[in-house]
């Protein structure tokens, strides 16, 4: 490309980010559709009747595998371990129960987020890293104008193809990340959702049992 140094550091700047976007959105979406896969067996296997405690082994022994299955180890381990202590109160062993499940919940959940806030600042800020782009490009055609007695498309065109090349890199680093931004928050959000549900659905049922 034939453009100024500026506008070739503006370039190079919003390719790098485009790439490492698109690497984010690959490996986030793979991520969130096992994510979202697991989930839907482990309810589909806990809401099939079988003991607590046969789930535990499927999940010690790597048959079930995910985000779901940790949150209920997680939960089960603090049940059995508050259990066993004599001292405590049914609300204190579900409460401690409740509390395990909750912190490996957000866990998971900040997994599943992270990396998220870089496409959000690329969608936001690669508009305007172009748009520097752009501004020199015209600039560098009013120049060329300042120093020609007339004005011809010779003397314009390549500083107004800067500034289209800045403008259109700008848009296509940053549309791509709004949109897998917008996607993978609202798949967050569902999980986070139904990791809660089942929170709630999974302390009663052990407060049941006690």
């Amino acid at each position: 490309i034939g453009a100024s140094i500026p506008v070739q550091i503006v370039i190079g700047i919003l390719l790098l980010v485009s790439i490492f976007s698109w690497a984010i959105i690959f490996t986030k979406s793979y991520k969130l559709k096992l994510v979202t896969n697991s989930t839907n067996k482990f309810e589909e296997e806990f809401w099939s009747g079988g003991e607590l405690m046969q789930l535990m082994s499927k999940i010690e022994s790597k048959k079930l595998k995910g985000s779901l299955p940790r949150i209920f180890e997680s939960g089960m381990h603090e049940f059995l371990k508050s259990r066993k202590q004599k001292t405590l109160e049914a609300n204190t062993i579900i409460d401690n129960t409740r509390r395990a499940l909750k912190s490996a919940s957000y866990k998971e959940l900040s997994q599943l987020e992270s990396r998220l806030p870089f496409l959000a600042t690329t969608g936001s800020v690669s508009p305007y890293i172009g748009l520097f782009g752009t501004v020199w490009g015209i600039m560098q055609s009013f120049l060329a104008l300042a120093n020609v007695q007339q004005a011809t498309l010779a003397n314009v065109a390549p500083g107004i193809a800067e500034a289209l090349i800045a403008t259109a890199v700008g848009l296509l680093a940053a549309i791509p990340a709004v949109i897998a931004f917008n996607k993978f928050a609202t798949d967050v959000d569902n999980l986070a959702n139904r990791f809660d549900s089942f929170t709630e659905e999974f302390s009663n049922i052990l407060q049941r049992q006690i």
